[in-house]
């Protein structure tokens, strides 16, 4: 997917985002007095100093929960995504890339005091770890594992520290867009091996988890944003698929382009994408304008064949769709049917498309739509 602002994509290409302590010795020197009577007995060696785990304040242990939940939440939607991107390459047109296929961070990808959750949850420090692994990447054939550090690529020193992610995706871009493969060096329990990483070609967008508990998604053109609340919502990977493809399409055909949304949509993406959202700005519709009964039709149509080609079953699509807007309809501001007015025409969109990828299917045509 796409690298953005701070964080470098699995795809590797351009990107966007502990202390160490050193213990002081105090030397103390003192005169001593000798007496024939009673000689003075040397003093035993000091024991070293014993180095004590820092003490967990309620706001850093709140952290470390928080950040286990976004962690588990943004491997999900990895997961999920993973077929989709993959499968659906031919479509995503001028939006293919060749990628690597994995995700990094360090401790630097953290504000305040997520920063010492990170090193306290997963381990981070200084050096780039990789955080996601897409399933049927180059990376994950070459296995390439979540937590392996990233030390060099065809032999170059891969940079660490606080510019890490994006100085890392100006290394990695250039290699992986001229390369079938790429000589990946890694660290793994304290050794360094070399892996033979293929490049896969696959749809080049970003996927973000937004922390709010409002049920909506964001597609910018470049990237695709679910917040915590759409995810517990859909409750199932296949009902997150159904809201992923959706995004996908949006992005393929250009809608936000077309709308003069990009902005709007880029900002909240931002802001839901960090780990500190500013959650004023979903009062109200967010400057986020419905999309037209035409383009949330041509989404849906395209998003159907890219479900299928992933191998999801596009049967209860219509039915997710049904349930989402009775249980949130276009009334609740900053919900998705606010922004994607459910209409009997996209119903029956959906049902004559599930009907001819189903004829396609049992004539083995390609699915293309």
């Amino acid at each position: 997917m796409a690298a953005g602002k701070n964080k470098l994509e699995w795809m590797a290409r351009t990107a966007r985002p502990f202390i160490s302590l050193a213990a002081a010795s105090l030397l103390l020197s003192a005169c001593s007095t000798f007496q024939p009577q009673a000689p003075v007995s040397e003093a035993p060696p000091a024991a070293p100093p014993v180095e004590t785990a820092p003490v967990l304040t309620p706001r850093m242990l709140a952290a470390q929960d928080a950040l286990k939940t976004m962690v588990s939440l943004q491997d999900r939607l990895y997961r999920v995504a993973a077929p989709l991107l993959i499968n659906n390459a031919d479509l995503c047109k001028t939006q293919a890339r060749n990628l690597l296929g994995f995700t990094a961070k360090n401790k630097y990808s953290y504000p305040g005091e997520y920063a010492d959750a990170a090193r306290a949850v997963l381990g981070y420090n200084d050096r780039l770890q990789v955080s996601g692994v897409l399933a049927g990447s180059g990376a994950a054939s070459a296995g390439l594992r979540k937590g392996d550090g990233l030390v060099a690529a065809n032999g170059k020193t891969l940079p660490t520290g606080r510019d890490a992610e994006t100085e890392a995706a100006g290394v990695l871009g250039p290699l992986v867009s001229s390369r079938a493969s790429l000589s990946m060096t890694i660290s793994r329990n304290g050794r360094e091996q070399v892996l033979n990483m293929p490049v896969t070609r696959a749809c080049a967008y970003r996927v973000d988890l937004g922390n709010a508990d409002n049920i909506n998604s964001y597609a910018d053109g470049s990237r695709v944003l679910l917040t915590r609340g759409m995810i517990n919502f859909a409750q199932s990977d296949e009902a997150i698929a159904f809201v992923l493809a959706k995004d996908i399409a949006h992005n393929v055909l250009g809608h936000a382009g077309t709308l003069r949304q990009n902005a709007s949509l880029a900002s909240m993406i931002d802001n839901l994408a960090s780990v500190r959202p500013d959650l004023s700005l979903l009062i109200g519709s967010g400057g986020i304008k419905p999309m037209p009964q035409e383009m949330e039709v041509a989404a849906d149509q395209l998003a159907l064949y890219m479900l299928a080609r992933a191998g999801y079953n596009i049967d209860r699509a219509k039915a997710f769709w049904q349930r989402l807007a009775a249980q949130y309809p276009a009334s609740v501001l900053n919900g998705y049917m606010a922004v994607h007015p459910a209409t009997t025409a996209r119903y029956a969109a959906i049902d004559r498309t599930v009907g001819e990828i189903k004829a396609k299917q049992a004539g083995k045509r390609p699915l293309v739509p």
